[in-house]
């Protein structure tokens, strides 16, 4: 190839190839929130061992959340409508730069709403993953589970729910430093249904009824 002809192509190579990682990254489900919290974290640091609630929009929507637990320090990382998938892939953007004493994580519900429709046992080794890779990385951190939830816009996944929430609850018990918060049974009305009015017009999202059922739960598990 002529010296001439290498130094255009070459150029014009490199900026394809940069561009097209790029583009793959942005591919990726929530690339863009990911790369805004590393844009937040990167203007104003939050405090290292804090209290990290990570996983999906039940957190991300959770505007408040400071304000609910006045005395404790609190970082927010619920993004989209995440997959315990997704929280495992961004794991070293949005947990490990921490350093938490105490992460509490929201997961499953979308995983299991999704197309490929896991099982309760997926959903479980999914989250057995995530714990793994958090006490490899933080060996004495504190981990609680927040019960996946029953909502009215998804009653035909309660079953799968509540058998996914058993599992993750019986690896839980054999575990040190690690919570269960069974949410899920204090959102359930006599009849054993959703509760109608802790929910947004979605029927999907809580509103402030739920959020302080959450709230109340919550609390007695997190560290000082």
């Amino acid at each position: 190839m002529p010296k001439e002809l290498a130094r255009i192509i070459y150029p014009l190579v490199l900026v394809f190839i940069t561009c097209a990682c790029a583009w793959s990254q942005e591919q990726k489900p929530f690339w863009n929130e990911i790369q805004n919290f590393r844009r937040q974290d990167s203007v104003a640091p939050p405090p290292q061992h804090a209290i990290l609630f990570v996983g999906s929009s039940s957190f991300r929507l959770w505007k408040d959340v400071q304000k609910n637990f006045p005395d404790y320090t609190i970082i927010n990382r619920g993004f989209g409508g995440s997959t315990l998938a997704d929280v495992i892939r961004y794991a070293d953007d949005i947990i490990f730069p921490y350093n938490p004493k105490q992460i509490v994580i929201y997961g499953g519900e979308n995983d299991l709403a999704s197309e490929e429709a896991p099982t309760p046992e997926q959903i479980s080794d999914r989250f057995v993953v995530l714990f793994s890779m958090i006490r490899n990385r933080l060996k004495n951190v504190d981990i609680v589970f927040v019960a996946i939830k029953p909502c009215p816009s998804r009653r035909m996944l309660m079953r799968k729910e509540a058998e996914a929430n058993a599992l993750i609850k019986d690896f839980i018990k054999k575990q040190k430093q690690a919570s269960f918060v069974d949410v899920y049974a204090k959102m359930l009305d006599s009849n054993g249904e959703p509760l109608a009015d802790i929910f947004r017009e979605d029927k999907l999202h809580m509103n402030n009824k739920g959020y302080t059922i959450w709230k109340d739960a919550i609390q007695p598990y997190l560290l000082k």
